[in-house]
């Protein structure tokens, strides 16, 4: 293989209880990267567009950095050649540094003759995360390259654990047109929390996992509860519970904060819900004056996947 092009999705970390441990993928929504063998070696980032801000130089850009550990660790009589076309903003809270990090994984794999396993790929992933935000997480990147509900038991050793994603499970989520750091999202968050808190919070994760292995869709629907990072954040948000509210009002299992914001995700069961929570978050936001998108997405299964190769 020469050449591959791939679809590398935006992705949804957290899920409400599973703070920094819980994500799943997007089918409709995400960058398309291509990597091509050169005779030159080393990484070379030719074109990015879809977003403005994104640099080119491969040892500061989530994906080139993603390639050139892969490389250093698999050493190879060829250089890489890289484009990406972002199709979501960096800074949603759609894992847009995860889905170039995922993508550059993927996309070097295969050029390399795919040496690498998906938790091997996870973990070059992170070193992406760790360049465009100072901290190595995985639920973002996991979820990118795994595909589908991931819960990531462990991070020392990695442990990463692909959950089944019931038939009728629908994303609908809007993005407002401002920008949440997830720096200044992180710095908002409490440093110690109450014993019955973090009760309440691991048994909504046990609750949200057992659902999905059960299809019990009004027990994921009850564990969708963040006692405690959601709390602290929505402040950054504009109209985050009216958005809620209206979501869960219309018929949604449950809403949240996708990653570290601004997107604000909503589950549901079946297309139908799906479009009446659509329209009654748009509704919602409509006259705020603040810009924004609103799409409905089923959960992507598959993770990253080619387009094309030669």
């Amino acid at each position: 293989m020469n050449f591959i092009k791939i679809f590398a999705p935006a992705t949804v970390a957290n899920v409400s209880c599973g703070f920094d441990s819980m994500g799943f993928a997007v089918e409709n929504v995400g960058d398309e990267m291509t990597f091509t063998k050169t005779s030159e070696k080393g990484v070379k980032i030719t074109e990015i567009t879809g977003a403005n801000g994104l640099t080119l130089d491969p040892t500061k850009n989530a994906a080139g950095v993603v390639a050139l550990a892969m490389l250093e660790q698999h050493p190879v009589d060829f250089g890489i050649e890289m484009t990406m076309h972002k199709g979501f903003s960096p800074g949603s809270g759609l894992g847009s540094s995860a889905a170039s990090a995922g993508g550059a994984a993927y996309g070097v794999n295969q050029l390399l003759g795919a040496p690498f396993s998906d938790l091997e790929l996870t973990k070059f992933a992170m070193l992406g995360e760790e360049a465009a935000c100072g901290t190595p997480i995985a639920d973002n990147v996991a979820s990118a390259v795994f595909g589908g509900f991931v819960l990531i038991r462990s991070y020392e050793p990695l442990d990463i654990i692909k959950l089944p994603v019931p038939d009728e499970l629908r994303l609908v989520a809007i993005h407002p047109q401002i920008e949440v750091k997830t720096k200044d999202a992180r710095e908002v968050l409490p440093t110690e929390v109450s014993l019955k808190n973090a009760v309440t919070q691991w048994a909504n994760v046990g609750g949200l996992v057992s659902g999905l292995h059960s299809n019990d869709y009004q027990l994921i629907s009850n564990s969708l509860t963040d006692v405690i990072v959601e709390p602290a954040r929505k402040h950054l948000i504009p109209h985050f519970d009216l958005v809620k509210s209206e979501a869960i009002k219309a018929g949604a299992l449950g809403a949240g904060i996708s990653g570290s914001g601004p997107t604000i995700f909503a589950i549901c069961q079946g297309d139908d819900i799906a479009k009446k929570v659509h329209k009654a978050i748009e509704n919602a936001y409509s006259d705020k004056k603040i810009d924004f998108n609103v799409f409905t997405s089923k959960i992507n299964t598959d993770g990253v996947k080619t387009i094309t190769s030669n």
